[in-house]
């Protein structure tokens, strides 16, 4: 999971370095943190937080393909 993440984000930010991708396991449900440089929040979190829902869609069908559960959270 942390690999797509990485990967989607990545090619939405201006900085792809500066994008970090972090894992843990909160009472059985999988809570990737995502880090970004302050200047590509935005386009991560996108207009009206589309973008950001689009990518938790994503992760949401690929971990329950998985048989897995899934959170994203957008670190500041």
């Amino acid at each position: 999971m942390r690999e797509l993440v990485s990967t989607l984000v990545r090619g939405l930010v201006r900085e792809p370095g500066r994008v970090r991708v972090h894992e843990r396991t909160v009472r059985g449900r999988l809570v990737i943190e995502l880090t970004v440089h302050p200047d590509d929040r935005g386009r991560v979190i996108g207009r009206d937080g589309r973008t950001a829902k689009a990518l938790r869609t994503v992760l949401g069908a690929v971990a329950r393909k998985h048989g897995h559960s899934c959170q994203l959270e957008i670190i500041d």
